[in-house]
């Protein structure tokens, strides 16, 4: 039987070993294992022929690798600049229509509030999709999941990017309880049971 399975051991990957191999290696149900085809590590107990190899049932267990503040507001600034960009180039299009100075800024800074409005309802129908993120989360390689791990619903979705008032005030301390929380959640992902996870473990 050819070697295919890549094992963490230590925290660094090692092999390619055979599923023969395997047997004899101390494989406990959360070690990380992947295999050719696979897009990420899996868990042993989640990998169905290494269930039936080594006695392991599957259990449904939460992420092990959480996002960071860091790529968060990478994903949070691509986001608002995109829909800034996109604001910009309406509002452009509308100054064919409308002369004068004082009426083009105004027309420019009243609808301002609508970047907010925009980036909650794409936010809320992007992250509870096929997909789990936005544009930025996507090019961050991270995405939004329920404590399981799996995709949330529209209407917690909603939840969560409206509570990220919560995460504004004051001060945007909510944002900064991710330091402390070991699931590096903000008081929106609290508020709707939600984490945000790195697409990849290695």
């Amino acid at each position: 039987m050819n070697p295919e399975y890549t094992v963490v051991i230590n925290g660094k990957p090692q092999g390619p070993y055979s599923l023969a191999e395997l047997g004899g290696l101390n494989i406990k149900p959360n070690t990380f294992i992947r295999k050719p085809g696979m897009d990420d590590y899996k868990e042993a107990h989640a990998i169905a022929e290494l269930r039936e190899l080594l006695g392991f049932s599957y259990q449904k267990t939460a992420p092990q690798y959480f996002a960071a503040f860091d790529l968060r507001l990478l994903a949070s600034v691509v986001d608002h600049f995109l829909i800034f960009v996109i604001y910009c180039l309406a509002i452009l299009i509308s100054f064919i229509f409308i002369e004068g100075k004082d009426q083009r800024i105004m027309a420019f800074v009243t609808p301002l509030p609508l970047i907010f409005i925009v980036k909650l309802i794409y936010g809320s129908f992007a992250e509870s999709s096929k997909t789990q993120a936005t544009i930025g989360k996507r090019l961050a390689n991270i995405k939004v999941t329920d404590l399981e791990g799996t995709r949330v619903s529209f209407g917690r979705s909603i939840i969560r990017n409206v509570s990220k008032i919560l995460s504004v005030l004051p001060f945007f301390f909510g944002y900064f309880y991710s330091f402390l929380n070991k699931k590096n959640q903000c008081w929106h992902d609290v508020a709707a049971n939600t984490l945000v996870i790195k697409d990849r473990l290695i």
